[in-house]
């Protein structure tokens, strides 16, 4: 069921800890600290000196916005002892086998379920399978605290839909999925994201439902963008213009103009793994889902053997200094997690060149290359343009990889 903002009515009194202080959990405790005191926690002592000090190293939050919202800060999980709101916003990634690793999740229920007073809803906002909040989650936190599972504590699921870099759809308006484990609890939780989401809020039939429907948000995305790459392929084979393709096929009233390109970060080239690991446990095989993987995360290599032909074509000599513009997972963002720029350099250096990168939204030299400002490009052979950041728009490079 949606209900608007002006159907919610319910009065939140609860204490608010937010446990994740990232790229879901920092947005989501200032926008609430705006309402009411927050208490924030996060693992990092680093992290949380540097948002007391107004500071968000990821270029998120401002630090106006830091700074307005009560957020009472610290890397002690006793801070969670303060709350009976809880919300979870941790990583769930996956391994190198490309499996779920719900590590830090599993840790942060330990943390919590040792902090947790009697009466507790611990909300969780991180992306997992179908079935994980209440087979994985509530028994660690009946365990850690030693109270019983809705007669002394409650839990909800909440599905983040933060879209980093993005200024457009911030927390408040995006509509949010909400559930829980009994409408006790889900009137409470309605109540508490009711006081910042100004598009509304879907209240979901049960928490495995909105589970399910948050893995499927990106997974759709994934397969349709998986279609387009391989279309790419075959259209680079028959030397049409896949651009002038979509335009055409665009006129279509019903048709849906994804694009080709390289799928980075920890979210659409993340969570299909998710949904297939869950569908493995249940018997099916997932073919769709992981044939779509499979084309997104080689086509890292498609480009740069194609970047390889094309430097072949115009004399590049196999040990030229090269340079990439970007090397985060998207245009104007800090974040670097999954970013297929990665994979074409290793190709790039394999082949003998010398690469190095520009990438002004990370400070550290990325993927072993050195970080040079933009300053720099006329020092160069080839300059590769990988991310669309704004910074890089005036800038006319030799080649451009597409990223999605």
């Amino acid at each position: 069921m949606l209900l608007s903002a002006a159907k919610m009515q319910t009065t939140n009194t609860r204490k608010i800890c937010v446990v994740g202080l990232g790229y879901v959990g920092l947005p989501l405790a200032v926008a609430l600290g705006q309402k009411q005191e927050v208490f924030g926690f996060d693992i990092s002592t680093a992290r949380i000196s540097e948002l007391k000090n107004n500071f968000d190293s990821r270029g998120e939050t401002s630090a106006e916005d830091i700074k307005k919202a009560r957020l009472v800060l610290d890397s002690d999980p006793n801070i969670i002892r303060q709350a009976d709101f809880i919300i979870v916003a941790v990583p769930t990634p996956i391994d190198k086998n490309n499996q779920p690793d719900i590590t830090l999740l599993l840790q942060a229920c330990r943390l919590v379920g040792q902090n947790m007073q009697p009466g507790a809803i611990v909300v969780y906002e991180s992306t997992v399978y179908p079935g994980c909040t209440e087979r994985d989650c509530v028994p660690i936190l009946a365990q850690e605290s030693r109270l019983q599972y809705i007669k002394d504590f409650k839990v909800g699921y909440s599905p983040e839909r933060i879209n980093p870099g993005d200024k457009l759809h911030t927390v408040d308006k995006i509509v949010k999925i909400v559930s829980a484990c009994d409408q006790e609890s889900l009137k409470i939780i309605t109540a508490v994201y009711g006081m910042i989401i100004r598009a509304g809020l879907h209240q979901a039939p049960s928490i495995i439902v909105a589970e399910a429907a948050k893995i499927i948000e990106n997974t759709q995305r994934d397969i349709n963008i998986a279609l387009m790459n391989e279309l790419k392929m075959i259209f680079d084979k028959a030397s049409i213009d896949w651009q002038e393709v979509i335009a055409a096929a665009s006129t279509k009233w019903n048709f849906m103009p994804f694009t080709p390109g390289l799928v980075g970060g920890h979210c659409i080239g993340v969570d299909p793994y998710y949904l297939a690991a869950e569908a493995k446990r249940l018997g099916h095989d997932p073919e769709v889902i992981l044939s779509g993987r499979k084309i997104n995360d080689q086509m890292a290599i498609y480009e740069a053997q194609r970047l390889l032909k094309y430097m072949q074509t115009k004399g590049v000599p196999a040990n030229a200094r090269l340079l990439i513009l970007g090397g985060t997972f998207k245009p104007n963002v800090a974040d670097t997690r999954n970013s297929k720029v990665a994979d074409v350099i290793g190709i790039l250096k394999k082949q003998g060149y010398q690469v190095n990168i520009c990438e002004p939204f990370v400070n550290d030299n990325l993927f072993d290359c050195v970080n040079v400002s933009p300053e720099k490009i006329k020092d160069y052979a080839f300059v590769i343009k990988a991310v669309r950041h704004d910074i890089f728009k005036d800038i006319k490079a030799d080649y451009e990889i597409i990223y999605n």
